[in-house]
């Protein structure tokens, strides 16, 4: 495979969904899918605190924003179901807290009440199951509804938020759909340009993200692709650093073998060098080492 050979991304839905949310234009979209009797919301009154990378060095879908005071906290989570997720969410708006809080000066040691914002945890799912429920609970599924000192509750999505609506997909609903189509053209054309190609191609004909589609098109097609030879020396790196902790485990096992037929006494160190494939000095280094330790 050339170098400049182009491969579908691992982190693609990733990207597309950072992307559309960061655009405020969608993202006030997003917060009218959920409250759609809010009709006093606009872009201006949305403030974007999403907090880039807050459990690994990977990209994760966490996306943060304030409404008039409110703090909304949304994940996605793809094709694997873990109620992991719940911790994800926990951990993600426990440090959003902190950054709010940080933002308003508010003292924590001090003796006045600090004023927390009142809060909604939410997670897309974007992958296939056949039970859907509307929420999903810490203490349920971690504690076996035993008394704990924490609580949370998250709400889940699975796609148009309500599913009577007879205008079309919301924003969520879309976005689901994409990921859908997505999926299907990978089964089909596997990580290429053609399985991007098509998916903007079929989701713009069935109206399914079409204004941020045709606006973006070559930023989509960029952010889902990547060059192969970036991929190629992960790859390299990543056989180096297994190769290299290989090695590193034999040495270790060849030293306690050195050791336990010293202690053992019935060998000579000629034979012991022999019979491990090393050299005399080596054995007698690791003898003294013996020596000194004891």
């Amino acid at each position: 495979m050339q170098q400049n050979t182009r491969v579908v991304k691992y982190t693609a839905k990733d990207s597309v969904f950072s992307d559309l949310f960061r655009d405020k234009k969608y993202l006030l979209q997003l917060y009218q899918a959920l409250h759609p009797e809010d009709k006093e919301a606009t872009e201006d009154s949305l403030s974007d605190i999403t907090i880039n990378n807050v459990l690994v060095d990977g990209q994760y879908n966490d996306l943060g924003f304030m409404v008039r005071g409110k703090l909304m906290i949304l994940t996605e989570a793809q094709s694997t179901w873990t109620m992991n997720i719940i911790v994800r969410a926990l951990l993600y708006f426990a440090q959003s807290l902190q950054e709010h809080l940080d933002r308003e000066g508010a003292d924590l040691y001090g003796s006045r009440k600090v004023d927390l914002p009142e809060s909604e945890l939410y997670v897309i799912y974007t992958g296939d199951r056949k039970s859907h429920p509307a929420e999903v609970s810490l203490i349920e599924e971690f504690f076996k509804n035993k008394k704990s000192a924490v609580e949370v509750k998250v709400k889940m999505l699975y796609g148009t938020v309500n599913p009577k609506q007879t205008d079309g997909e919301d924003i969520i609903g879309q976005y689901v759909l994409f990921t859908k189509v997505f999926n299907e053209q990978l089964r089909i054309y596997g990580r290429t340009p053609e399985a991007i190609e098509e998916t903007i191609r079929i989701c713009m004909d069935q109206d399914i993200l079409r204004e941020y589609l045709a606006s973006k098109r070559k930023e989509v097609v960029t952010m889902m692709m990547d060059l192969y030879d970036q991929d190629r020396i992960m790859e390299i790196h990543i056989a180096s650093e297994r190769k290299i902790a290989a090695e590193e485990a034999a040495e270790t096992e060849k030293i306690k073998t050195i050791e336990r037929m010293l202690r053992d006494g019935t060998l000579s160190i000629d034979k012991i060098a022999l019979f491990v494939g090393v050299s005399v000095e080596e054995v007698r280094e690791i003898e003294s080492g013996m020596l000194q330790e004891a």
